[in-house]
């Protein structure tokens, strides 16, 4: 297990601090914003130490409401909402500086047997083994700049390979340009078999991607000095049981952008073609001399 993935299970380790009150930090690095997958996570992380263990997350509804402060902690206050013969409903609330920077709604089911089928059929891409990490790409883009030397030198905590371009490429090569992403990613190490933490780390890794889908259908490169971008909502839909450190295939397209949003669309599949997880999130994305 790599130092950033080990860091990132302990930031998932929350501390408890009241009956429905949990603590969460942030990664020690040079950022000016908490990044929203991390919120996401802890939220749910949060929300599932006060549910039975026969109850499994399948589905969460979130708001990105202020950007996060990554130098002091996030507080996580719980309402347990309902406690159904069958499902449970949680309401979850990111505080910081006494305000609220994130909220989510998280609903867990037990599990039960019922209609079954699947429309969507995972596309037709490389194995992952046979693709470059997407670090290693981005440092053939980037050259000397340091700024962007120093961020991909950092270890990363999951390993992410993109069948489709990158958004400095299609920035490079306009016939790149594209509305939809395909990215492998997963956690590289034995985690337990723990399926919560399956679910979190899929809802982390799920905020990396989305925003790049709006950007590459413009040929605007994500991280350029003229390009400021958030992720304002965020739902998901976890549809069966999975790994996080098996493979999984995120197929994400955009099918609309306008008034300073962007709304992307992205679907999990396991390397079978299991549709396992399924996301939409609305993105703010303001561009200066586009």
């Amino acid at each position: 297990m790599n130092a950033a993935l080990k860091e990132l299970l302990d930031l998932l380790d929350l501390e408890q601090i009241e009956l429905d009150i949990f603590r969460g930090r942030s990664p020690e690095e040079r950022i000016q914003r908490v990044f929203g997958g991390q919120v996401a996570a802890q939220a749910l992380v949060a929300a599932g130490r006060t549910v039975p263990d026969d109850r499994l997350v399948h589905s969460l509804h979130a708001y990105f409401i202020r950007p996060g402060d990554p130098a002091v902690p996030i507080v996580y206050n719980v309402e347990r909402v309902r406690d159904g013969h069958s499902f449970t409903t949680r309401r979850i609330i990111a505080i910081q500086h006494g305000k609220a920077i994130f909220s989510m709604s998280a609903s867990f089911h037990i599990q039960e047997e019922g209609l079954h089928h699947q429309a969507a059929a995972m596309p037709g891409v490389p194995a992952p083994e046979t693709l470059p990490a997407s670090q290693d790409r981005m440092r053939e883009l980037v050259g000397d700049d340091p700024m962007f030397r120093e961020m991909l030198a950092r270890p990363r905590p999951v390993d992410t390979r993109y069948v489709t371009p990158l958004t400095w490429e299609a920035h490079r090569d306009p016939s790149l340009r594209s509305s939809e992403t395909q990215v492998w990613f997963r956690y590289d190490a034995d985690l337990p078999d723990d399926p919560l933490l399956h679910v979190v780390l899929a809802a982390y890794a799920s905020d990396f991607t989305l925003v790049d889908t709006v950007l590459l259908a413009h040929g605007i490169a994500w991280g350029a000095s003229n390009v400021t971008g958030a992720s304002l909502d965020h739902a998901m839909w976890f549809h069966r049981p999975f790994r996080a450190d098996d493979w999984l295939l995120y197929a994400q397209e955009s099918p609309w952008a306008g008034s300073a949003r962007g709304l992307a669309r992205g679907q999990m599949f396991t390397p079978s073609g299991e549709l396992v997880v399924s996301v939409v999130q609305e993105c703010l994305i303001r561009v200066t001399n586009p």
